[in-house]
């Protein structure tokens, strides 16, 4: 169960959500530029997206009657300063401050993320984030935030996923500017990106009128242990903090960008891996990057097992066939979530956690009844927030969960490929959909947990492969309780009261809840569970355990 001051929010960024108007006066960001060139899926675009820029009332408002408590959202820089780092647009400093107004008189409160990868292509054309002066550019951007919304928010997260920004935007080519840069001039991005961070971090206390919170949303694949025993964990957190990836995908790393800020140093093993490739690094450069900060921030979706190998090094474990997959592809992991939360907290512990994003695309339709009927969804997030449930119930501190996403939205270079939202967008007409698993998330948050599978008795039908050590004693209880023969033909359903039953097939084959059976199968019936539906032809025998 979730404390009463635990933070339940929804999560997004400015042009996923947002689009644009012929009179906003807004400048282009490096995405208008990608776009323009057809380098997103099918040549879609985020002229309206979801038009949250006119619409926002209305979403906030839906926001509050589904319960959310909390909204992080990120200011498109080239909205709010069209050059970068000149005349500040007044229509932008309007757009948002109606934003966040909107927010609190819905009871939502603001988290306010600086950069979500909207960076203003006048910037880009100067040489973007390889350009050192982009730290003053940064900072003053971050001035003009807090001189024009500190008084109306204190929430403040200066880079969102500093590992996508360099790597998928200045290596692989993947996202915007869509550049494929050399090792060294990477490196340099990324150590301009960290002293931006610092310097925001200076310029949001000092220009602020009155006291803010500041932290900081880097993200990372997550090495989680194939057993959960004290060797592979250890390979695991080894793993998850070290410096295991090809080269074509060096900034996939949680460490190189989240020890610097937190702990003031970059990690010795990356320091002697990538020498070669590195900028110069002064102390003053480290004092900059390593600000005091209010809370740390992840973004966690999937992992990938590792066992201890030879001499304890990690060895990469392949998964299952038939191992669950999102509707973007990516693994369904809530064990590698609980391991990350476990591991971060272990290694940062002077700041709590926020969990910054973490959610589950799907390939989601309209039902026949006119509703959106997300499944996968609701099974997703019931297992990795059950996850988070148990790693802060063994001590770790997180102190909020923002879910991604709130709308389905512009997915970057996957245009509208996938959804993620808890809101079905019908992006013809605009209209709202709200999904299953808003209204599962509103009872969530209602509870405080409380509805969560990992806080209410298992009415699952637990079969012998699920029982594993436990079957051997069950049978021989079975063998000695009372008993009773039932005999199914067609199609049955079967009260059993609130007793627990073991229940074993003599004869035939069918279908129970759902799972095909066959003579000799056995499984338990829990005590949840009073009534069964059985269908076919089946002999049973019920047992009393």
């Amino acid at each position: 169960m979730f404390p009463k001051t635990f933070v339940w929010g929804v999560a997004s960024s400015a042009y996923q959500v947002e689009g644009t108007d012929p009179d906003d006066q807004r400048g282009e960001n490096v995405w208008d530029v990608f776009v323009r060139e057809g380098r997103v899926f099918e040549g879609q675009n985020a002229l309206v997206s979801c038009d949250h820029m006119h619409r926002f009332r209305q979403d906030y408002a839906l926001m509050r009657t589904l319960g959310i408590q909390a909204y992080r959202f990120s200011i498109n820089w080239a909205r709010l300063i069209p050059d970068g780092i000149g005349h500040v647009n007044p229509k932008a400093v309007e757009l948002y401050r109606n934003m966040i107004l909107s927010m609190k008189e819905n009871g939502i409160t603001p988290y306010l993320t600086l950069f979500h990868w909207e960076f203003p292509q006048a910037l880009q054309e100067k040489g973007g984030w390889l350009n050192p002066d982009v730290v003053e550019w940064f900072g003053y951007y971050a001035k003009t935030v807090a001189e024009n919304f500190s008084d109306i928010c204190e929430n403040f997260i200066t880079i969102n996923e500093p590992q996508c920004a360099v790597g998928l935007g200045h290596l692989s080519g993947v996202h915007a500017p869509g550049l494929k840069l050399s090792y060294e001039e990477t490196f340099q991005i990324a150590h301009n990106l960290l002293k931006a961070h610092g310097k925001a971090v200076i310029m949001l206390r000092k220009y602020s009128v009155q006291p803010v919170r500041i932290g900081y949303a880097p993200t990372g694949g997550v090495a989680y242990p194939y057993r959960d025993c004290p060797e592979d964990i250890e390979a695991a957190r080894k793993c998850y903090f070290g410096f295991y990836n090809p080269m074509s995908n060096w900034t996939w790393n949680v460490s190189w960008f989240s020890d610097p800020v937190f702990l003031g140093h970059y990690p010795e093993e990356g320091l002697q891996k990538f020498r070669q490739w590195l900028p110069k690094i002064t102390e003053e450069d480290m004092e900059l990057i390593h600000q005091p900060l209010d809370f740390m921030g992840q973004n966690i979706y999937n992992g990938y097992y590792v066992k201890a190998g030879e001499n304890g090094e990690p060895e990469f474990v392949t998964r299952e066939p038939g191992f669950p997959k999102t509707g973007t592809d990516w693994p369904v992991t809530p064990k590698a979530f609980y391991y990350a939360i476990k591991f971060l907290t272990e290694r940062y512990p002077n700041l709590p956690l926020y969990i910054t994003e973490n959610g589950m695309g799907c390939h989601d339709n309209i039902a026949p009844d006119g509703k959106v009927h997300d499944n996968d969804r609701i099974t997703f997030l019931d297992s990795y927030i059950g996850a988070l449930d148990k790693a802060m119930s063994e001590g770790a501190d997180v102190r909020g969960y923002f879910l991604w996403t709130f709308l389905d939205n512009f997915e970057w270079s996957d245009g509208y490929k996938q959804r993620f939202g808890i809101v079905y967008v019908d992006y013809a007409t605009q209209r709202r959909i709200v999904k299953d698993s808003a209204f599962w998330y509103r009872g969530v948050i209602q509870s405080g947990g409380g509805t969560l599978s990992c806080n209410n008795p298992c009415n699952r039908i637990l079969f012998q492969q699920d029982l594993q050590e436990t079957f051997d004693l069950l049978l021989q209880n079975a063998e000695r309780a009372e008993c009773s023969v039932q005999k199914i033909s067609g199609s049955f359903t079967l009260h059993k009261g609130t007793e627990r039953c073991f229940v074993k097939v003599l004869e035939g084959d069918g279908i129970i809840n759902s799972q095909a059976v066959k003579k000799g199968d056995c499984f338990l019936l829990p005590e949840g569970l009073e009534t069964t539906d059985i269908y076919g032809e089946l002999e049973l025998r019920l047992s009393k355990v």
